[in-house]
């Protein structure tokens, strides 16, 4: 299980609650705060997770945590009919749907307002579904991951794109220094909001990654469970499917 990291400590709502209101507060910067904490790197990341979405020549997608819709956009290049892009956090879709509209993709991308734990859909409904930075986010883990299962198609493909840490010498003691001290000062110039990079970097020290998260799919019932680390190690790109 992951240890519970919330972005504002003195605050009485859920971790749920405090994620969309961090969302919406960071929204407007949020695409180009990824750019800058990855040097551009997520870029090519989201480029393998289209490859092995695009691989299994999906009709139905669903793009969870989808944000502003950087991945659910990527993914019109592969042969779907539909994308759905999924978030709860309003801020952060109507963001998303500035660019789609802009892009003159509406026809094929629909974001939705609504809870990774309580996935809006019927059973076996989509054949891939992937999540990009998100599933750190989740109040519970396990449930979001059974409610992913539940909406996946049989023989579907689950891809999972998260920070992770470091391993080895000196990736490893170089990825702490930038997460605790470089991280959150590039938050300060993005945001008034400092709790929100603080959290942002708090969650990724102490989010299960690697064999663990492995681990945690394969309990919940996914199979052909794989984690490919990234540039160092920094972030996995996990794949999984489904009897």
């Amino acid at each position: 299980m992951s240890k519970s990291v919330t972005p504002y400590k003195d605050s009485d709502l859920g971790k749920k609650e405090q994620v969309a209101q961090m969302f919406d507060t960071i929204s407007g910067n949020y695409d180009g705060l990824n750019r800058v904490i990855s040097f551009g790197i997520d870029v090519k990341w989201r480029k393998k997770v289209l490859k092995m979405v695009s691989a299994k020549n999906p009709e139905m997608i669903l793009d969870i945590a989808t944000g502003t819709g950087d991945l659910a956009i990527l993914m019109t290049k592969t042969k779907a009919k539909k994308i759905i892009g999924l978030d709860i956090s309003a801020g952060m879709l109507e963001v998303g749907r500035k660019k789609i509209t802009q892009k003159n993709l509406s026809d094929k991308i629909e974001m939705v307002l609504g809870d990774s734990e309580n996935i809006p859909y019927e059973d076996n409904t989509f054949d891939a579904i992937t999540v990009a930075f998100g599933v750190r986010n989740f109040e519970t883990l396990d449930k979001g991951l059974a409610e992913i299962l539940r909406v996946l198609k049989p023989n579907g493909i689950f891809v999972i794109l998260e920070t992770s840490v470091p391993v080895k010498t000196p990736y490893k003691q170089g990825y702490k220094f930038y997460s605790k001290y470089i991280l959150p000062l590039i938050g300060k110039m993005f945001s008034k909001d400092d709790s929100a990079y603080q959290y942002l970097s708090d969650s990724a020290s102490v989010f299960p990654y690697g064999e663990a998260l492995n681990n945690i799919l394969r309990k919940i019932g996914f199979i052909e469970v794989k984690a490919l680390p990234q540039t160092f190690g920094v972030a996995t790109i996990y794949s999984a499917s489904k009897k």
